[in-house]
């Protein structure tokens, strides 16, 4: 058997009045870089799930939401190298600020079944025929 480290990560699924969803694309420099990914990021020691996502929506896109308005969707399990990558998806609907690319090339809000088409890393790919079935 094969002994994996794991990675927790936290990724949301902001849903706009319009039933879109925020992307964001991985810049130059990081790892799959030019994918269009679900905003998150890891969770650090300490920290719930919950936390970290609220935190990282702020650091990443300079928006404010709370614990109590992330709503849990799914997860996905995947390789990652030496690691083995643990994400869980939440959705959220509701937020204070404006979505801005601080930490990506881009943003762009795109429907579920939009999505398809996209370059998105291996982990995200199941999860949007969950948001389609959803929104």
């Amino acid at each position: 058997m094969t002994s994996f480290s794991p990675l927790l990560v936290v990724a949301v699924a902001l849903v706009d009045a319009e039933g879109r969803v925020l992307l964001q694309q991985r810049p130059p420099g990081k790892p799959m870089a030019g994918l269009w990914e679900f905003p998150g990021g890891k969770v650090e020691a300490g920290e719930t799930p919950e936390a970290a996502l609220v935190r990282e929506l702020e650091e990443e896109l300079g928006i404010a939401t709370q614990e109590s308005c992330l709503a849990p969707a799914s997860f996905a399990s995947d390789a990652l190298g030496d690691r083995h990558l643990l994400l869980l998806l939440y959705v959220c609907r509701k937020w204070r600020g404006v979505p801005e690319a601080r930490h990506a090339t881009a943003l762009a809000w795109k429907r579920p079944a939009q999505m398809y088409a996209l370059d998105m890393p291996p982990a995200d790919l199941p999860l949007i025929g969950l948001l389609d079935a959803l929104l």
